[in-house]
């Protein structure tokens, strides 16, 4: 355990660093090096588990900046659209299905690079609409980060609020997830205790994150928001080619 630890320490804080500057990225950046050491799934349950022990912090401490309405019905999109996921899931590739998601995930960043923001009006429709579209992601390949990321990107809302808002909409969906994979046999007493051990790392690497966030201007956040859910779309092809036979 404690050789693991010495690898999921380190790689949560450096992913916390990137959730401090953007709002989103932690799961992206911490399970890929957190695998080094533990098998992927393991660094799933553990990535889950430590964004849901912050998010009780964040929910109070962001709550000035949090977008309360549009979460509320992001959050019902994402209840509706996780279990048709499943569904799907259950009958498709995920291999195929990630390529689809990286496809789509594409074409909206040619919009919002194309567009100027304000592309979206935020209202009950669209964010349950984006929200939905989240929960089959997450049903599909557990990713359901994408369209809500697209959705705030595409408002005017102001990069405080988007990443307020982002942090806080991921740790619902890291509750709503923790159940699946309790289900599946997937949360064991070592990832509770690796996230408990990691947490402190996260903490302060959002907090040192933070202090990069406070020093960006908001076309520089939106130009490094983009950029990483441009990576996370090569990295969700990337995944599905790998699978394919």
């Amino acid at each position: 355990m404690s050789g693991t630890l010495l690898i999921v320490v380190p790689a949560v804080f450096a992913a916390a660093i990137l959730r401090g500057i953007t709002g989103f990225g932690f799961a992206l950046a911490a399970v890929p090096l957190m695998s080094l050491a533990v098998p992927p799934a393991q660094a799933v349950a553990v990535a889950l588990l430590l964004q849901s022990f912050v998010g009780l912090r964040d929910v109070v401490a962001l709550r000035a900046d949090t977008d309360h309405r549009t979460l509320a019905f992001l959050s019902l999109g994402a209840v509706l659209g996780t279990m048709p996921g499943i569904w799907l899931l259950d009958r498709l590739s995920p291999d195929v299905m990630r390529i689809v998601i990286a496809g789509v995930v594409m074409l909206g960043l040619a919009v919002l690079i194309g567009r100027p923001q304000g592309l979206l009006r935020p209202g009950r429709g669209s964010a349950v609409g984006a929200g939905l579209v989240a929960g089959l992601f997450s049903g599909l390949a557990a990713m359901p980060g994408p369209p809500a990321i697209a959705y705030f990107l595409g408002t005017a809302a102001p990069a405080k609020r988007v990443r307020a808002s982002l942090m806080v909409f991921f740790f619902f969906t890291s509750l709503m997830a923790l159940p699946g994979l309790a289900l599946a046999g997937q949360l064991h007493r070592d990832q509770v205790i690796a996230a408990l051990v990691a947490l402190p790392a996260l903490i302060v690497g959002t907090w040192a994150g933070g202090r990069v966030f406070a020093r960006l201007s908001e076309g520089n956040y939106r130009r490094a928001a983009i950029g990483l859910l441009a990576i996370t779309a090569g990295i969700s092809a990337l995944r599905g080619l790998n699978g394919l036979p």
